[in-house]
Order: structure tokens, then C-alpha cells, then sequence
């Protein structure tokens, strides 16, 4: 199935799976860059935690890559247009706080949610049952990582 020519409808949803892949690069760039250097009492379970959000993250990022490419589309190319295209956003500091990583991690996962759940509109508006059903264990995981992020705070 490609994207037909006019198909607004299809072609918003390209644009917001891209968006999607864009917040997933980035996301796991900051989530390995804390991974790196969390520090405190917390380190080594912070370290794995972070770990295994990064390659949650970085194993859903091809996912994305290809249903863009189902749909007859191209994806992003270049790391300037995953910095054009994501809402996460950057975080240079290599002295913040555990605390503050995980809420920062926290704060950052329930906008992905909030996306995700957006972009299941833009599927079913696009007739697109394939992506829909993506969409929902892309979600799932999503809110696992916010669960985690938000107990590990408590």
C-alpha cells in the first residue's frame, strides 16, 4: 500500500510517523547519554534502568522506519532532520541530579504517550489498520517506561 497522490489524510500520517521517529532518535540519545552519567547512591540501578529503556527505544525506532516505508514514503536522513523534527529536547548537562533524569525521562515518555495517542487518531482517520495496531504496543511500552520512571520517583 503506498500513498496515494491527495491523500491528506495519508500524508499527515507520514509526517507524524516521521515526527514519531524523530522523538524516538532523540530519546534514546538522552536516555543513554544519562545512562552514562547518572551518579549516587542509585547508580547501578539507575545505569541498567536507562539501559533498558535506551534499547527498548532503539529497537522501535526501525519499526517506525519501515511502516514509513510500507506506506510508500521516505523517512528522515539525516541527524539535522531528526533535530528539525523532535519535540524531546536536549539536554547537554552531565552534572543533573538522578532525580531530576528521571523526571526529565518521565516528563519526556508521557509526551511520547500523548503523540502516540495522536497518531492513533491519524490512523484510523487514514483507514490504516496496520499502523493502528503498531501504534497500540508502541503505546504499551510507552507506558511502561512512564510507570517505571514515575515509581522509581516515589
Amino acid at each position: 500500500m503506498t500513498i496515494e497522490a491527495g491523500s491528506n489524510a495519508r500524508a499527515a500520517l507520514v509526517g507524524e510517523l516521521n515526527a514519531l521517529l524523530a522523538d524516538h532518535f532523540a530519546l534514546f540519545v538522552k536516555t543513554k547519554s544519562f545512562h552514562w552519567h547518572v551518579a549516587g547512591p542509585r547508580f547501578r540501578d539507575l545505569h541498567l534502568l536507562f539501559d533498558e529503556q535506551a534499547l527498548e527505544i532503539r529497537d522501535q525506532i526501525d519499526l517506525i522506519a519501515e511502516r514509513v516505508r510500507k506506506l510508500g514514503a521516505d523517512t528522515l536522513t539525516s541527524t539535522g532532520s531528526i533535530a528539525r523534527t523532535a519535540r524531546v529536547k536536549d539536554q547537554d548537562s552531565t552534572t543533573l541530579s538522578a532525580e531530576d533524569m528521571v523526571a526529565e525521562l518521565r516528563d519526556e515518555n508521557v509526551a511520547l504517550v500523548q503523540r502516540l495517542k495522536e497518531l492513533k487518531e491519524l490512523a484510523g482517520e487514514a483507514r490504516d489498520n496496520a499502523t493502528e495496531g503498531l501504534i497500540d504496543g508502541w503505546t504499551d511500552v510507552a507506558e511502561q517506561r512512564v510507570w517505571f520512571l514515575t515509581q522509581t520517583l516515589k
